[in-house]
């Protein structure tokens, strides 16, 4: 059911709905899918790898946040190095690309140049079907660079094509995107407690 379905007499009318449309997309979560995730993510920081992601618009910016947390907060006071590239954060290389060739290739170009076997890509499509995200995926499943695709609605052809999908069951931008974002933040910081001496996670800020 898409949200909202109806007219609101207030704006905390509306935040106590959008609370519960967000606690049921929450729920709507394959947790075996981020335990999937999770795994293809650690062992390819711990294997040196790089951890490629993208996406357009509001999910351009959980890309770019995604690099922030990834590269820096999972190594805070861990040994880890990760390596990751926000293919969505470089506006003049984007431009270049979109203008000279295609809009569609602005990911697919940049994977075809840095990405090697063993790399991971994560994907950020509410939709699940943006054309250069599909054809990310497509490049990605091509070149043995695994995939994860955070994807809402109904999947689109993202969730056909990924290795592991992260979908969320909710009809409403807004929705989807809060929960990719907390998705992100929740496997940057497993995966940094994770690799931290036991006795230094109770009390170091998260």
């Amino acid at each position: 059911m898409s949200f909202p379905d109806r007219t609101y007499p207030s704006a905390g009318a509306y935040i106590a709905a959008y609370r519960d449309e967000s606690a049921r997309a929450w729920a709507s979560v394959d947790l075996a899918a981020v335990d999937r995730a999770a795994a293809l993510l650690d062992d390819a920081i711990r294997a040196g790898r790089t951890v490629y992601a993208c996406g357009n618009g509001g999910s351009a910016a959980i890309s770019g946040h995604l690099l922030c947390d990834f590269l820096k907060g999972i190594q805070t006071d861990t040994a880890l190095r990760p390596k990751i590239v926000s293919l969505a954060s470089h506006l003049e290389l984007i431009t270049a690309i979109a203008n000279d060739i295609d809009y569609a290739e602005i990911f697919a170009y940049q994977l075809r140049t840095l990405a090697q076997p063993g790399d991971v890509l994560m994907t950020i499509s509410s939709s699940g079907n943006s054309e250069n995200i599909v054809r990310a995926i497509d490049w990605a499943r091509g070149h043995d660079v695994k995939s994860i695709a955070m994807t809402g609605f109904s999947g689109g052809r993202s969730k056909a094509l990924a290795d592991v999908v992260l979908h969320v069951a909710a009809e409403n931008y807004g929705v989807v995107e809060d929960i990719h974002q907390s998705m992100m933040h929740s496997l940057a910081q497993y995966l940094r407690q994770r690799a931290m001496a036991p006795e230094h996670v109770p009390g170091r800020p998260f």
